[in-house]
C-alpha cells in the first residue's frame, strides 16, 4: 500500500509455502522497505528458551522493531540501549592500554568495563522498574494481559504471567571490527604498535591516515563470511549474553538481550571518538547486528552466513539490515534467489531480516533535491520512514550502506 504505518512483516515458517514467501520477496522488490521477514520458527524458540510454555510462545510473535514476545500474556519491556564501541573506549583510553602486550589484555579490559558498566544498567533498571510499579499503574493494559486481574496486580508491578526486562546493546559489527583490527595489527602482524595506536585514536588518526587506512581496509571483518572475525563477533555476544541473561528484574522476571538500534546508532556514535577499525570520531556504529557500513564487501550471503554464527536463539530479536540494488531483482528468476537468501538465512537460525531495494545515487540524488524526491521511502531500522525526512546524518548512514549488486 506504500504506507509507513501499519509497518507490515512477514512470519515466515519452514512449513510456508513458497508461494507465500514469493509474494513477500515481489512486494520487498518493490523498494518501499516492506515487509520485513521473521523467522517464525526461531521466536517461538527464543520464548520457550525464556520460558514460556509452548502453547503461549506459539500464540506469540514480535512487535515494535524485532522483539519477541508472548502476545497477551507477558510485559516484555524494552529498557534503553547500550553502547558497545564506547565501552571498548573507557578501555582503550585507561592509563595502562598503551603498555598492553598481548590480545588477552584487550580483551580482559573491554570485558572488565563490559561487565562494569551492564551492571549499573541493570541496577538502574530495578530502580526505574519500582517507580512504573510504584507511581505508573497500567490499568487499561493490567485488564488486557492475562493473569494480571487474577493475581490483582498491576501490569508494571508483575502482574503479567510472563515479565522480561531487555537491553539492547548497539554497534556489536563496530566493537568486533575494532578488537579484530587490534589483534590482527597490534599482535599478528605488528605493524602498528598499542601506543601508537592509543595516541591515533586520541587524535582521530590526524597525521595518521595510513595508518587508519590499514585498519580500514586490511583487517578482517564481520560480515565477510571470515571465521575469525566472526568468532570475535561470537566471543563479544557470548560475554554479554553471560553477564545479561537471567539477571532477575523486579517483576519476577528475568533480563535478556534485544540486538535493535532503531537510530541510537547515530547517536551513539556522535559520542564515541575514532575506533581502532579506522572509524572515524563521530560516524554512526554499526546499527542491529549487521555489518559495519560499507565493510560487507563479499556479498549477502557472506552477511548472512557470519550474522548465523550468532545465537540467535538466546536473544529476545535481532535486527539485519540489507540494501540490495534494484537491478538485482529486475530478472526473471531473482524472486527465487531472494526467497532462497531467506530461507537459508532462516534455517541457519536467523531471527530477522530486511531489506532497502535502491542505489546510492538515487539516495544521494533525493538528498540534494528532497522536494523532488517526497514519496521516496526507506527501511531505516525497524520502522520505514520518508527519506526525506530524516536527519542529514541518518541519510547519510542509510547511504553508506553497503549496496549489495548480485547474490
Amino acid at each position: 500500500m506504500h504506507l509507513l504505518q501499519p509497518s507490515s512483516n512477514v512470519q515466515l515458517s519452514a512449513k510456508s509455502p513458497d508461494r507465500f514467501l514469493t509474494r513477500a520477496c515481489a512486494i520487498i522488490a518493490e523498494g518501499w522497505g516492506q515487509p520485513s521477514v521473521f523467522n517464525a520458527d526461531m521466536v517461538v524458540e527464543e520464548l520457550v528458551r525464556q520460558g514460556k510454555r509452548l502453547e503461549d510462545a506459539r500464540m506469540g510473535g514480535t512487535s515494535g522493531c524485532v522483539e519477541t514476545g508472548a502476545f497477551g500474556k507477558e510485559a516484555y519491556i524494552l529498557t534503553g540501549y547500550f553502547n558497545l564501541p564506547k565501552v571498548l573506549e573507557v578501555a582503550l583510553t585507561s592509563s595502562q592500554a598503551a603498555a598492553f602486550t598481548s590480545f588477552d589484555q584487550v580483551w580482559d579490559a573491554f570485558t572488565a568495563k563490559l561487565r562494569h558498566f551492564l551492571d549499573i544498567k541493570i541496577r538502574g533498571n530495578r530502580i526505574i522498574e519500582r517507580l512504573y510499579a510504584t507511581r505508573m499503574p497500567a490499568p487499561f493494559l493490567s485488564l488486557l494481559i492475562d493473569d494480571c486481574v487474577a493475581r490483582g496486580t498491576d501490569y508494571n508491578a508483575g502482574g503479567a504471567r510472563y515479565n522480561t526486562t531487555y537491553i539492547m546493546p548497539v554497534g556489536i559489527g563496530t566493537v568486533t571490527d575494532s578488537l579484530s583490527a587490534i589483534r590482527r595489527h597490534v599482535f599478528e602482524k605488528c605493524d602498528v604498535t598499542m601506543q601508537a595506536l592509543v595516541s591515533a585514536l586520541g587524535r582521530d588518526f590526524q597525521g595518521d591516515e595510513v595508518m587508519r587506512q590499514r585498519l580500514w581496509n586490511k583487517t578482517p571483518r564481520y560480515g565477510n563470511d571470515e571465521p575469525g572475525a566472526d568468532a570475535l563477533m561470537r566471543r563479544v555476544f557470548d560475554a554479554i549474553h553471560d553477564i545479561v541473561d537471567g539477571r532477575t528484574n523486579t517483576r519476577g522476571g528475568e533480563h535478556h538481550v534485544n540486538y535493535l538500534s532503531t537510530t541510537c546508532h547515530v547517536y551513539f556514535g556522535s559520542n564515541v571518538g575514532a575506533t581502532p577499525d579506522g572509524r572515524h570520531a563521530g560516524q554512526p556504529v554499526s546499527d542491529g547486528i549487521s555489518p559495519v557500513q560499507g565493510t560487507d564487501v563479499q556479498g549477502p550471503t557472506a552477511v548472512l552466513k557470519s550474522a548465523s554464527r550468532m545465537d540467535h536463539a538466546r536473544t529476545g530479536g535481532t535486527l539485519l539490515n540489507l540494501k540490495l540494488t534494484p537491478s538485482l531483482l529486475a530478472d526473471a528468476g531473482a524472486l527465487d534467489r531472494l526467497s532462497a537468501l531467506v530461507r537459508g538465512y532462516f534455517s541457519l537460525g536467523g531471527h530477522h531480516l530486511q531489506f532497502n531495494v535502491i542505489t546510492g545515487d538515487t539516495l544521494r540524488t533525493a538528498q540534494a533535491a528532497p522536494e523532488q524526491h517526497r514519496d521516496l521511502i526507506v527501511r531505516v531500522a525497524g520502522y520505514s520512514d520518508y527519506f526525506c525526512d530524516l536527519t542529514k546524518p541518518l541519510q547519510d548512514e542509510i547511504i553508506a550502506r553497503t549496496e549489495h549488486g548480485s547474490f
